[in-house]
Formats: structure tokens, sequence, C-alpha cells
């Protein structure tokens, strides 16, 4: 590690891993309000996923923007305006009466969670740790928001106990502002490397280029619309699937009271399993080749997906598949992110990660989106289900021919190598 990274990785990934953290514990939650909301109003299922979609979707807009305004000004500069944004959409939904004015207020906190999410930290984090460190300390920067899954959808489930749902988006409002204390930490120095005088335009345009761009961002689709769906959906599709099938003694047996408990310990079993998930990746992303590595991960949840929906579902069932996909959830993001990183370089690493991630959303958008009309069309989420595993193995095969070589270096190769795909991280 160098004498930068030393001195200032430490305090850069405990402030990054806070504002994270707290982030996802909110974006995680609110799987869990939506048959309290859809109930309170009369809304059909549809209404409220389309707000979540509609979150999801300018997340992902937000994400490249966000991330432009840190590498231009500077990354506490779009924290702070993120963290503004999250709080304000929450804060302005706990008085929405119509599906419409959740619809428009979840475009707020899209942003929010834009500024105060990966594209921004984790490009704070990247920059922070040396070439050596990386992966391992992105993927402890992602843990923090795998974290963050497990505190967010139980303390939802806990204080709507004791208060309306709307009660819960003010203190939630609060907690996001109150991660703004850390920021002063949140500082990684500008190094001789990053420096360079090439402007962004030219650094974009040479990622738009490159095929192995392209790949990155078709194949990041995919787990944008698992992860979306499963958050947003797997609370409500828990409560209705096994309160038909399991009522009271399937439920004791694993000691849970009631089915939308269930839901939101399953989301939180995600989270929990994920710790270690998106940590492992970290840690083989530093010596084995990412594509590959994420490749297998895709293949993995596709395979997972597929025996799950073929299966009866029981309480004990949920309970496996959430450890099981828990584990592959978000060790997408570390891997991605440092082959961004070890590709195109830091410099503009906000941006051009962001941009990928927006694909994610896309595919967030979509999950989530499909998830409700589905659900009203049919009564359930069977398609919805197996356009995920689809769209997991595409995103298998995408990753293959990615070449992982750095940017910089293919000039230095010769032609007939610079086409062949890298196999080294």
């Amino acid at each position: 590690m160098t004498a930068i990274s030393s001195r200032t990785l430490a305090p850069v990934l405990l402030a990054g891993s806070a504002v994270i953290l707290v982030s996802f514990a909110i974006r995680a939650s609110f799987g869990v309000f939506q048959i309290p909301v859809a109930n309170e109003f009369g809304w059909p299922r549809s209404e409220f996923s389309f707000a979540i979609a509609i979150q999801n979707l300018f997340w992902g807009i937000g994400t490249p923007v966000f991330g432009a305004i840190a590498d231009k000004f500077g990354d506490r500069k779009a924290v702070v305006a993120g963290a503004i944004c999250y709080a304000a959409g929450l804060i302005l939904s706990a008085s929405a009466t119509t599906p419409e004015q959740h619809q428009i207020l979840e475009m707020l906190v899209g942003f929010g969670i834009a500024g105060t999410g990966f594209g921004v930290i984790l490009s704070v984090i990247g920059r922070a740790a040396s070439d050596e460190n990386r992966s391992i300390a992105l993927g402890i920067g992602t843990a923090a928001g795998s974290a963050g899954q497990v505190v967010g959808p139980m303390a939802a489930e806990l204080l709507m106990r004791y208060m309306p749902w709307q009660s819960v988006f003010i203190v939630f409002a609060a907690a996001i502002l109150a991660v703004l204390f850390v920021l002063p930490l949140l500082r990684s120095p500008a190094t001789p490397a990053l420096s360079a005088s090439e402007p962004m335009g030219a650094a974009l345009k040479k990622a738009f280029a490159d095929p192995s761009y392209t790949l990155i961002f078709l194949g990041f689709f995919s787990c944008g619309y698992q992860l979306a769906f499963i958050t947003a959906h797997f609370p409500a599709f828990i409560t209705e699937l096994c309160s038909a099938i399991a009522p009271g003694g399937m439920l004791s047996s694993v000691g849970i009271e009631t089915t939308s408990a269930l839901g939101a310990l399953a989301i939180a079993l995600i989270g929990l399993a994920n710790i270690a998930g998106t940590f492992t990746a970290g840690w083989l992303g530093q010596t084995y080749s990412r594509k590959y590595l994420l490749a297998g991960l895709y293949s993995a949840r596709t395979i997972v997906a597929a025996i799950f929906i073929l299966m009866p579902i029981t309480p004990p069932s949920v309970l496996v598949f959430s450890v099981v996909m828990g584990a592959l959830w978000l060790a997408t993001v570390p891997l991605t992110s440092g082959l961004v990183a070890r590709i195109y370089g830091l410099k503009y690493m906000g941006t051009l990660y962001g941009l990928v991630f927006f694909s994610h959303q896309l595919g967030g958008f979509l999950g989530v989106w499909l998830g409700g009309r589905m659900y009203d069309a049919f009564g359930d989420y069977t398609m919805v289900w197996w356009i995920g595993v689809l769209v997991g193995a595409f995103s298998a095969l995408v990753h293959l021919p990615i070449n992982e070589t750095p940017l910089s270096e293919r000039k230095t190769i010769a032609p007939a190598a610079a086409t062949q795909p890298i196999g080294s991280p």
C-alpha cells in the first residue's frame, strides 16, 4: 500500500461504509411498505410497484450525474446534495395520498440514493486504495450496503409496530441527514495519476468505443432486474404465498410469528449472507479474473432462482433461498466497479461506473414494474421470476468476451494479440 493510501484508506473506508449502510438500509426497506401503503389507499399492486420502479430508474439516471458532480466538484458535495434529495423525497412522500404523488416523489428518492450510493462512494474508496488492495476495499464498501439491507427491513418492520408508515419515512429522513456528520473523513487526495489533463469527454469517448464497456453495460442489466424485483416484491410474495400454503404451523417451526415478519427476515438474511459474499468477491477479485468471476456469479444466480421457483415454496425454503441468493447478491458490485477501474482508470471512475450502473437500474426499473404489472394481470409472480432466470443466463454469457487489459496499455500490444481476452485480473 502506498504512503498516501495507508494514511487515507481507513477513515475513507469507515466514512464511506457508514454512508452506504444508512442509504441502503432505507432503500432495502421499501418492499416492507408495499402492502401497508397499498391497503391504506386501496391501490392495485402495480401502483406502488411503479413508484419503486421509478425510484430505481432515477437512481440509475442520477448515478452518472452525481458521479460527474463528484469527479468535477468534489465527492462530499455530491453526497450532501444526494442526502438532501433523499430526505426531501421521504418527507414529502409521507404526506402523499395518490399514486401519482408517490411516483413523482420517488424521483427525488432515486436521486438521493444515487448521491449516497455506490457510484460516488466506491469511486472515493477506489481512489484512496492502492492497486493491490483496491478490490478488497471495494468489497468492504459494498458489504456495508449488505449490512444496511440487514438493518433496514427489520427496522421498518419494528417501527411500524409502534407508528404509522408515514412516521417511519420521517425517521428515515432524519437518519440519512445524520450520516452527513461523517463527511469530514470522506477525503481522498489526488495522486499524480489522477491529475492527468485528459478531459472527461475524451475519456468517455474512448470507453464508448471499446466493445468491452458495452459488454459490461449489458451484463449489469440482469443484476438490477433480479435485485430490484426481489427487494420490492419478495416480502409481499412471501406474505401471500406462505400464508396460503402454511398458516401457523410451518412458520412456528422456524420461529416466525407472521408472514410479514418472514418477508422482512428474508430480505435481512439476503443482506447478512451478502456481507460475506461481497467481501469474498472482493478478495477473489485481487487474484482471479473478474470477468470469469462475474460469469460464475450470474450462472449461480440463474440456477438458484430456477430451483427455488420449481420447488414447493415453504418458509424453510424461503430462508434457504435467502441465504444462498444473499451470498451472490451484491458480490457483482466490487467486481464490476473493479473491472471499470482496471480497464479505464480512476480519474473518471465515478462517471464511467455511474453510466454502467444506469444499465443496472434499467433492469431494476423493469424488474419492479413488471412484477407489479404481471401480478395484477395474472395473480402471481411466476413469469417475472422466469424472465429473471433468462436475463441472468444472458449476463453470464456476455461477460466472457470482455478484454480486461487496461485501455492505456492496449496500444502497446500487437494488433493480433490486442483482440484476445486477457484472463488475469
